[in-house]
């Protein structure tokens, strides 16, 4: 049954995903370590896009009193300063929600040097009670919605607290099949990333995973931050650099040292790990950007405050330069119309060049907002 419920949570991410390149049904995953350089024209995915909506509980992160607040400082951010650049992709590589480039005039503002750690969410959740999504049980009533009507509900004890972890299959998979690598594991959460028998004990400077958009919300909250926008941070991942594709500049990433945390070998099944990790890295474990900011490639994605739309950039272009854009006002994925979903920016260790390159400063990918994963993390800015 846990196979089966699985495949019910995945069932529109199946029949949806496209990943970049000239793969279609059936197909495994490419063998090149070659960098794709045509401009893909459909919609394509990651390791982790178009999971749908899983749990139905949708927090109020205002609900956390002042009083339960963190007295509010600099410490380990970096100001970023004024200035102006040109957002989305200008090369041939990106997917049809990074185009066209457009002129964007940007404040400066505050972001963490690091995506949110697990000794910093643990003083979170230490100081508030705060209960991840991933911690609760989901409500079947809700979940129901999303799935094809007469589908069976699953047994009791699968309707249990649960998360999606990362299982590399032995072989090659279809790579259309979201679900030969994610596992729908009961027990796993931001403490057990990897499940019940995982552990952050001796991972404190880890980024924290396993979080959803409004799990990420209430800690920027609690710190007195928020999470940043699109468009603040694909300024700061930059580093100050003008129209390259990577927070380093334009050398493959393949060449010279080491420059992220991202899969080497075939994927999903056989990670090389020369980058030295076959998971999430510790912050700081690679150099970097201009700004002093760690990770705007690879490692872990991360949330943004902007609603999703595949046409934004589009509307952005016909207004000419515009100023510290918040994104749009509502979400709207033809893929999955009736899900709401939020940006999530700098790729993960599972980003590989034959399927997802999410290093890329441009990229971006969309996801639930109650969605937490064993890939996805955050960081925060303020003003």
């Amino acid at each position: 049954m846990k196979k089966e419920f699985l495949y019910l949570f995945l069932a529109s991410a199946m029949m949806a995903c496209t990943p970049q390149g000239d793969h279609k049904g059936g197909a495994t995953a490419s063998e090149t370590n070659g960098e794709t350089t045509e401009r893909n024209p459909t919609d394509s995915t990651c390791c982790n896009s178009n999971l749908p909506k899983r749990y139905g509980v949708l927090p109020d992160a205002t609900s956390l009193s002042s009083g339960k607040r963190n007295k509010f400082n600099h410490t380990g951010m970096k100001l970023i300063p004024a200035g102006s650049f040109k957002m989305g992709a200008s090369d041939k590589e990106g997917r049809r929600d990074e185009y066209p480039a457009h002129e964007v005039k940007m404040d400066g503002f505050w972001i963490d040097e690091t995506e949110v750690t697990n000794a910093q969410f643990a003083e979170f959740v230490k100081a508030t009670g705060y209960l991840t999504q991933a911690e609760q049980k989901p409500d079947w009533e809700e979940i129901k919605k999303q799935l094809p009507p007469g589908t069976p509900k699953p047994s009791d004890d699968q309707l249990q607290p649960a998360s999606l972890t990362f299982s590399p299959p032995n072989g090659r998979v279809d790579i259309n099949d979201v679900s030969q690598w994610w596992s729908w594991t009961p027990g796993a959460s931001w403490r057990h990333p990897q499940g019940p028998n995982s552990s952050i004990k001796g991972k404190e400077n880890h980024p924290v995973t396993q979080i959803s958009w409004f799990d990420a919300n209430a800690y920027a909250k609690w710190a007195g931050k928020r999470l940043p926008t699109e468009a603040e941070w694909e300024y700061a991942a930059r580093g100050g650099l003008k129209d390259k594709k990577y927070p380093w500049g334009d050398e493959d990433l393949t060449t010279g040292k080491v420059k992220a945390n991202t899969w080497q070998g075939e994927f999903p099944y056989s990670d090389k790990k020369t980058d030295g990790y076959g998971n999430v890295a510790p912050v700081k474990s690679f150099a970097a950007n201009g700004y002093g900011l760690y990770d705007m490639a690879g490692n872990v994605w991360e949330w943004t405050a902007d609603w999703y739309r595949e046409d934004y950039y589009q509307k952005q272009q016909q207004q000419g330069m515009v100023s510290n854009p918040k994104g749009p006002k509502d979400s709207y994925d033809p893929q999955e119309p009736g899900i709401p979903k939020k940006i999530i920016r700098g790729g993960s260790f599972m980003c590989h060049s034959s399927y997802c390159k999410g290093y890329r400063v441009t990229s971006k990918m969309k996801s639930s907002m109650d969605t937490g994963l064993e890939n996805t993390g955050f960081r925060c800015v303020s003003m």
